[in-house]
């Protein structure tokens, strides 16, 4: 059975094959080129291609990489590096260990380098081997932290983002809590309004049917007591004159509340509602006092005239 070529253990490795063509090209044997190939595996192939290309240039331009030439009669056997005292084989083993420490002084040499055992060899190879797959190992664990730090970025910017949103939704909830407490107490305000009102007309009638009745025994009518004046609702004044009217109504689809002119008319409040998609508005009903207002004639009265300034609670079918 035939020993694989340098190449073919390269590919039998995953190298590619243009890479694994240029690394035994470069350094002339399969120990040098799993270096070269490590040293270079993180340069694309277009940066490895202009790589090649200026080294290139370079030899051609600085003939310092060019060994010293033995005296007559003696045969190049092997090259040495003359800054460290290293031997090669060939001239691309030492063009790469130049590219590899900057060293530029070779000489011929005489010695003959005895070349690797098939156990050398293989021992060379195993360590190559290892040497990268520690290397892969390393990045590996390199490439896992980032991810990680990456993770804890990207969890720390979705708490960030929901806290946020979490603080938004209370806002919006208080907002509605407080909106809703207003409504509430303006509606009770309203009420107490309407009920002081029912109580003023109701002692009013009252001051009058004793009137009447002491006219009619004969008793002096100054001992009856004068109507006594309707009270008026706290924080508000007899000359405060009210231009709109706040209206919450009643429909079958939910509760509303408008605001309109005091000289608005019952027609024209059927005719908003109607407009934004209630059905046709036949009465408006107060529940304080109680009282129903329907038909042209009660429709073609003024939110004032109809008594409902400053607000009030009507109930709409």
């Amino acid at each position: 059975m035939s020993t694989p070529s340098d190449l073919e253990q390269l590919l039998s490795m995953g190298f590619d094959k243009w890479r694994a063509e240029l690394s035994i090209k470069a350094t002339g044997n399969l120990s040098n080129a799993l270096e070269w190939l490590e040293k270079k595996q993180d340069l694309s192939d277009e940066q490895l291609k202009t790589e090649i290309d200026d080294q290139a240039a370079a030899d051609e331009n600085n003939p310092t990489l060019e060994p010293k030439p033995l005296a007559a009669g003696e045969v190049a056997r092997s090259l040495v590096c003359d800054i460290c005292g290293k031997k090669f084989r060939s001239q691309a083993q030492a063009e790469f260990h130049g590219e590899k420490t900057t060293h530029d002084q070779f000489s011929e040499s005489t010695e003959e380098i005895a070349p690797l055992t098939e156990e050398e060899k293989k021992e060379r190879l195993a360590e190559l081997k290892a040497n990268v797959a520690a290397k892969r190992a390393k990045q590996a664990l390199v490439d896992k932290e980032e991810q990680k730090k990456n993770e804890k970025i990207r969890q720390k910017a979705t708490r960030e983002t929901q806290d946020l949103k979490e603080d938004l939704a209370k806002r919006e909830q208080i907002k509605a809590a407080q909106k809703k407490r207003e409504e509430k107490a303006s509606d009770l305000a309203a009420k107490k309004r309407i009920q002081e009102k029912i109580a003023a007309d109701k002692e009013e009638r009252r001051l009058k049917a004793e009137k009447v009745k002491a006219e009619r025994e004969g008793r002096a009518v100054e001992a009856a007591a004068e109507p006594a004046p309707a009270p008026v609702p706290a924080g508000e004044r007899k000359n405060v004159v009210h231009t709109e009217v706040r209206l919450r109504l009643q429909l079958a689809s939910g509760t509303v509340q408008k605001t309109f002119g005091v000289d608005t008319t019952l027609f024209e409040v059927a005719q908003a509602l109607q407009a934004e998609g209630a059905s046709e508005v036949q009465s408006f009903t107060m529940t304080f006092p109680r009282k129903t207002f329907s038909g042209s004639v009660d429709f073609g009265k003024t939110l004032k005239e109809a008594g409902l300034v400053p607000s009030a609670v009507l109930i709409v079918k």
